[in-house]
Formats: C-alpha cells, structure tokens, sequence
C-alpha cells in the first residue's frame, strides 16, 4: 500500500500542472461515452469510445474478445498485447504490442502512451500448468495482478480481471455454488484468483477502482489450443473426434464441471463491461451456461459422430483438481443486476464447435 500511496502522489505531482481532471472525474466521464456508444448511435465519435488493452491477449480468450470489441469500438481501440509473437492473421487484423505485465515500467508505458482506459487482464497461468511450475503460478498470477492493480488505479482505468470456478474448493457447495461461500482453494491457480477477487474489491472500496470481475466456468473454444487448465478434455475431445475419432480423456467420465460455449463467454465479458457502474451490486460474479460430464458431452458428439470411441486414463492431479471445483455455478446476480442470459446449451455448443472444428481442417487440407 505505502508504494501505491508513493506511485499515486509521484504521479499526481508531475502531472498536476497540465491535467484538467481528476481520476474520478475522467472514469466518470469515461463511463458516461461509454453509455453513448453502447447504445448503437453512428454519431458516436472515436475519442467517447474506451482505448482497451488486453493482457495476455494471446490465450483462449483475447483474440476472440479482441474481434468482438473491436466491431464495437473500433479496430484501433483494442490493443492485444502479450508476451509471445503473434500469428500473421493476428498481427495483421488489429494492433498488437509486446507487453510484459511483471514489467510495471513498461507496462505503465504502454497504458499511459497509448491513452489506455480499460484494461482486460488475461494474463495468468492455467490450472495444470500452475501445479507444476508454483514459482511461475506465484509470479505471474500474483505479482502481475498487483501491476495491473496499481496502474489501473493510478491512471483511473476499468479493469476486468477474470475469475473462474478453481477459485473454490472442496469444502464451497457444489451443486450449485453461491456468489458467496466459503473459498478455500486447494490450487495455486484458484488461490491466486481468490486473491485476484479480495484485492480488487478492496481497490474499488478504498480507492475507488472501477474493479470487475466474473467467475468463468470452463471454456469451449474451436479455433484457439487450450492452455493447460482442468477442463482442457471439452477442447480436446472435438479435434480429436474429427481427426481420428479416438479420445483418450483425462478425468473420469462421471466428473460433472459447468462449461460454457466460448461466444457465450465474450459476450458476457463484453455485456458486463459496459454495464453502467450504479447497476453492480457486486463486484465479482458467478456465470454459469450448462453442466455436464466427459461421458455426456461424449454420448452428444456422438449424435453427430457416431463413430466416435471414448477411453479414459484419469490423470490423478487434474481429476483432484476437478473433484474440489463446482459441480454448477449459481448465477441469480448476475441475470437480476446487469441482464445476463446464456444462448448455448450442451446441444447447441456441440454443433457449434464441430462446425467449426470441420471447416477448419477442410481448409488446413486445402492448403
């Protein structure tokens, strides 16, 4: 806190002479253009639009939120960032920064250089890959988080920060988990995210950071690899359907999780940021679409796909992982306060995503 406290004098000094408003009366005003281009208006002009950058932008989920804010506010006003060198087809559709978010120097840069007012922080390690490499969990899911907090509310940014069902263990109810219950997760992963959600309530309750957050379920994506998390097996299980038509899963076929379809999830991301700030009871929310198990999500493929052969070689530190997390999400709040609504059941997302799967390696054979 002492060095926040540093870092938000430091700047009010140097910029005190040049600046005509304050933090909270630019997020004010920031929330105010917000409200005009959400409502569809063509007059809308490209300074009342948010600048958004998305840490970690590289992984399930910025490329797709970054196509979907951009048919919102602009292909200019989103800025994907990460660590890694972009494909092609993403380098050439929109801008693209190299950012590290443990560099706060940098990153500081990067928000102020680029007049930054909402910043979407995806950086994190997964699950899985969190249990066996802590160090690296600790590091970036922990130190990278206290970056983002202290920039974003240095230079009065909206920061969304996702969350996820690994935020709760096995002593929480699972069928359905509340909002609010007991969190104690046995993960780095979910206990870097508990930390993720305390924290950035307490920015917004002390300093007045406009803090958002939502508790993802696990993600089903078509056209981006999986990242080492728990639920990876419900992206696995389509590619390998359509390739070969043999799946190995690592859990057991009866390891009921909540899942949602990927344009689902960026909808609500999208949905949730632009609720207007008065709305939000809360500041972290549960979202939930469907539940099911590797033996059900394999028995719908095979509707489609009869062919389709499933065998299981639990892997013991996902399934404990899976046996602590939710079995449904509770997301009464979500829906009361800012209108959410999923679109895709188990049968939709299963058409959805062979479609997609299906016409991607069509084109991958003809070139």
């Amino acid at each position: 806190m002492m060095m926040l406290a540093a870092r938000l004098l430091r700047c009010a000094v140097m910029h005190a002479g040049n600046r005509p408003h304050s933090s909270v009366a630019r997020l004010t005003s920031s929330m105010r253009g917000v409200g005009s281009c959400a409502s569809g208006a063509s007059s809308c002009a490209d300074a009342d639009r948010p600048k958004v950058l998305i840490t970690g932008g590289l992984g399930q989920l910025g490329v797709g939120l970054a196509k979907l804010l951009r048919r919102r506010f602009g292909e200019n006003n989103v800025i994907l960032s990460d660590i890694r060198k972009p494909p092609n087809h993403v380098y050439h559709h929109g801008p693209f920064i190299f950012s590290d978010v443990l560099d706060y120097t940098s990153l500081r840069e990067t928000v102020v250089n680029n007049n930054v007012s909402w910043l979407v922080h995806y950086a994190a390690v997964l699950s899985a890959v969190g249990e066996n490499n802590v160090a690296l969990a600790k590091e970036v899911n922990i130190t990278g988080l206290h970056n983002v907090l202290d920039i974003a509310t240095e230079h009065g940014l909206r920061l969304f920060v996702p969350s996820t069902i690994g935020a709760f263990g096995p002593s929480s109810p699972r069928d359905p988990t509340p909002d609010l219950c007991v969190q104690r997760p046995r993960t780095i992963y979910g206990v870097s995210k508990v930390h993720a959600e305390l924290m950035g309530e307490y920015y917004h309750h002390r300093y007045g950071l406009d803090f958002r957050c939502l508790r993802y379920p696990g993600i089903i994506s078509a056209d981006s690899e999986p990242g080492g998390g728990t639920t990876d097996y419900a992206v696995q299980i389509f590619h390998a359907a359509v390739k070969s038509g043999l799946f190995e899963c690592n859990l057991r076929s009866d390891t009921q999780l909540p899942m949602m379809y990927i344009d689902d999830c960026l909808r609500a991301t999208l949905e949730f940021l632009e609720a207007p700030a008065e709305t939000l009871l809360n500041r972290t929310y549960n979202i939930h679409a469907m539940s099911f198990t590797p033996h059900g999500l394999a028995q719908e493929i095979q509707r489609v796909l009869p062919d389709l052969k499933v065998t299981y070689n639990v892997d013991a530190v996902r399934q404990a992982i899976a046996d602590g997390w939710p079995m449904a999400l509770e997301d009464t709040a979500a829906r009361r306060d800012w209108g959410w609504k999923h679109e895709y059941d188990l049968a939709e997302l299963v058409q959805a995503v062979l479609a997609h799967v299906t016409t991607g390696n069509q084109l991958a054979r003809a070139h």
